[in-house]
């Protein structure tokens, strides 16, 4: 399958994903932890990437799955999907309307197409490699404000406490420098919202590859600039207009 066919699924998939997500609105209960006593998992995580599994198997049979609540499924096709079934649990499980369904396809392990459902707004955005990125179909891109001082940036905070800290002190550089700070609690969302500029960056330490698989890729084929976590950036996505990218970064690293 071709990236733009292999978009074509992960939006299908991430729509069906998202009309469930939304008549379990207002249900969540934890269910369990995970990494930390605040990284919750609640019963509609895991039925929400069963469904989700189900429906890339039926599209796209002998595919890999890496999903973040389930057992890594291994097919025998070059193709593979990283999801998150829902991206914002621990909004989910407060009740904020903020969370999303976040599918991503790779081919010989490379990214190359993906999908992010915005479950309450009823949006998906999506994109294909070298093709450009979407939002309801429709081409975005993002901006190019001036200045850091011009920005509107978000930001999210890992589970764990000693990262935390280290969050707090970029954030307490960021913050007086920029036109202001967000954090809607899903990476997925963030890296997207640079991509249509509802957002001008985003940086958060600590994530997992299903939290921005789809989400870099979306941000990068509207013009982002991304940094993907590495241990020679200690463990950083980073996503913003090339314009302020580099003054952002270095206030964020200190």
């Amino acid at each position: 399958m071709t990236p733009t066919e292999l978009e074509t699924v992960a939006v299908d998939v991430a729509g069906v994903a998202a009309a469930f997500l939304r008549g379990a609105a207002g249900t969540g209960e934890a269910l369990r932890t995970k990494s930390s006593p605040t990284d919750v998992v609640t019963a509609v995580d895991i039925q929400s990437e069963e469904l989700i599994r189900g429906e890339l198997l039926r599209r796209c049979p002998d595919s890999s799955i890496v999903g973040e609540e389930l057992a890594e499924e291994v097919g025998h096709s070059s193709i593979g999907w990283i999801v998150d079934p829902i991206d914002g649990t621990v909004n989910f499980l407060y009740d904020l309307p903020v969370f999303a369904v976040s599918i991503a396809a790779t081919r010989d392990g490379t990214v190359v197409a993906g999908a992010v459902a915005d479950v309450l707004r009823c949006e998906v955005f999506s994109a294909a490699l070298d093709s450009g990125a979407h939002l309801d179909g429709s081409p975005i891109a993002t901006q190019a404000p001036e200045s850091v001082a011009q920005a509107l940036v978000a930001t999210g905070f890992s589970y764990h406490a000693d990262r935390r800290r280290t969050q707090a002190a970029a954030l307490g550089r960021v913050l007086p420098a920029a036109r202001d700070v967000r954090a809607f609690g899903s990476a997925a969302l963030h890296l997207c919202w640079v991509a249509n500029s509802r957002c001008d960056a985003f940086f958060e330490q600590d994530l997992k590859v299903y939290d921005y698989a789809a989400g870099a890729l979306i941000a990068t084929e509207a013009g982002a600039q991304v940094e993907l976590p590495s241990d020679l950036n200690d463990d950083m996505v980073y996503a913003a207009s090339p314009s302020i990218f580099d003054p952002l970064r270095e206030l964020i690293v200190g």
